[in-house]
């Protein structure tokens, strides 16, 4: 019964692989809800600061215009990669990562050089694996976003493009549509423009400055962006939590499913060795 041990060891080491994997799942069950909680808390602000850079991007404000909303030749862009610091989510990263280095290959295809600002473990491990110039990271961010893990390396970045350095910044991350579904994004957060911008209007803005068109314009455009990256953020973790489940409950069903056969395998070699061992006894008292 060699055969039969070997088989009796590979379930165990199968269920003490399931118990890990349910375990996981039930801590992502968990998280999830937490993480969604705080995407949903944040989208109303998000969206409706989204809402007014759109109006003040088709405003006639031509007197003083401020540098995040004006465009300019690309000659070099800026890319804010969002990922998880994490595996074992499915194919989240995989998914964001192929978009970002298609967006890559897009700017490079256009002679366009790129900068890169990570922001989580494995984006980072793949832009330093493709050799990327990787001007800014933050990873180990936790199951909560903080804007100050994110103000150092977004201040980095920004600076850049307000120096000229850097002529566009987009930012790669996965959104979180429902639990089954997230999608890889890729969207401009400067030049604010309203082409890159869905805003609904009926008529043209325009706005009155107090104290100055560029102070003011300062102070929203910086929280505009800062509230962009950490929707962006939040939704990428509540994505990483609901892909983490499901790839941790598809992982628990399938080593059911191994258990299940390695046992009908055992109980088959049991039934054989013990039809074996019948015939030798029958065989033996045939010959006495």
């Amino acid at each position: 019964m060699a055969v039969g041990k070997e088989i009796l060891t590979k379930i165990r080491s199968v269920q003490n692989t399931q118990k890990i994997t349910r375990a996981m799942q039930m801590v992502s069950t968990s998280k999830m809800r937490k993480t969604q909680e705080r995407m949903r808390t944040a989208r109303p602000y998000a969206e409706k600061v989204r809402t007014v850079m759109g109006h003040l991007a088709m405003a006639n404000t031509t007197d003083v215009m401020h540098p995040m909303l004006v465009e300019r030749p690309i000659k070099r862009a800026g890319i804010i990669l969002i990922t998880s610091d994490k595996g074992l989510c499915g194919g989240l990263n995989v998914n964001s990562l192929k978009r970002f280095f298609a967006l890559v290959k897009k700017f490079q295809d256009d002679g366009v050089e790129v900068d890169v600002c990570c922001l989580g473990q494995k984006g980072l491990g793949a832009c330093q694996r493709a050799q990327m110039n990787i001007v800014a990271s933050a990873t180990q961010l936790g199951d909560v976003p903080k804007m100050d893990t994110l103000i150092g390396p977004l201040r980095v970045v920004f600076q850049k493009y307000a120096d000229g350095e850097l002529d566009v910044v987009h930012v790669v991350y996965s959104n979180f549509i429902n639990t089954m579904k997230q999608e890889p994004v890729d969207e401009q957060l400067v030049p604010i423009t309203p082409k890159h911008m869905v805003v609904e209007h009926s008529h043209s803005w325009d706005y009155l400055y107090e104290p100055d068109p560029f102070t003011v314009l300062t102070v929203l455009v910086r929280r505009y962006l800062e509230s962009v990256v950490y929707q962006a953020l939040a939704e990428n973790m509540a994505s990483e939590q609901a892909a983490r489940m499901v790839a941790m409950k598809a992982a628990t069903d399938n080593a059911g499913n191994a258990i299940k056969q390695l046992r009908l395998v055992y109980n088959k070699s049991r039934q054989a060795a013990i039809t074996t061992e019948l015939s030798e006894i029958v065989a033996g008292a045939a010959a006495v």
